[in-house]
C-alpha cells in the first residue's frame, strides 16, 4: 500500500479503513450495551419510533425496530453483546494488521470475512433482512481487494 495510488489500491485502503470504523463502532456499541439496562433500551426505542426517525409508527421499519428491541430485551442480550464485542474486536485486530500489511494475516482476514459472509447469509434467510445480504454482498468485494493485494505483496516481496 505504501506510495502506490492506483485505483485498487485506493479502493483497499477505504475498504479497509471502513471495516475499521464498523469494527470500532460495534466495539463500542457493545460496551455500552454491557452496561445499559434493557428497560433504558427498550425506552430508547419507543421514543425514536414514536418521533417517526424510523419512518410512520405504524410502517415496516419502525415494527422491525420495535421487533428488534423486543427480542435484545427479552433473552437475545448476551448473544448480541457478545457478537458485538468479538466482531469488533476481530475487525479492528484484522485492519492493523492489513494497514501494517503483515502478509500472514492476509490469509486469516479473508477466512474471517469469509465466515462473517457464511453467517450474514445465514442470518439474512432466517430472518428475512434485506440489509445482511448486502453487507455480505461488500464483504465479498472486500475479499477479492484483500486477495488481490496479498498477491501483489507477496510478489513485490519475492
Amino acid at each position: 500500500m505504501r506510495g502506490r495510488t492506483t485505483l485498487t489500491d485506493k479502493l483497499f485502503l477505504a475498504a479497509v479503513l471502513i471495516k475499521g470504523l464498523d469494527g470500532a463502532v460495534q466495539l463500542i456499541g457493545g460496551i455500552v450495551l454491557v452496561f445499559l439496562p434493557p428497560d433504558t433500551i427498550t425506552r430508547l426505542a419507543h421514543a425514536v419510533v414514536t418521533r417517526d426517525l424510523v419512518g410512520p409508527p405504524e410502517g415496516a421499519l419502525a415494527g422491525h425496530f420495535e421487533e428488534a428491541v423486543r427480542h435484545f430485551a427479552g433473552g437475545d442480550r448476551t448473544f448480541v453483546i457478545a457478537y458485538l464485542l468479538l466482531h469488533g474486536a476481530i475487525k479492528l485486530v484484522l485492519v492493523i494488521a492489513l494497514i501494517r500489511e503483515i502478509l500472514p494475516m492476509y490469509p486469516v482476514a479473508v477466512a474471517a470475512l469469509g465466515l462473517f459472509v457464511v453467517f450474514e447469509v445465514l442470518r439474512a434467510a432466517r430472518t428475512g433482512s434485506i440489509v445482511l445480504p448486502l453487507l455480505a454482498a461488500l464483504d465479498v468485494a472486500i475479499i477479492v481487494l484483500v486477495v488481490k493485494e496479498y498477491l501483489e505483496l507477496r510478489h513485490r516481496r519475492t
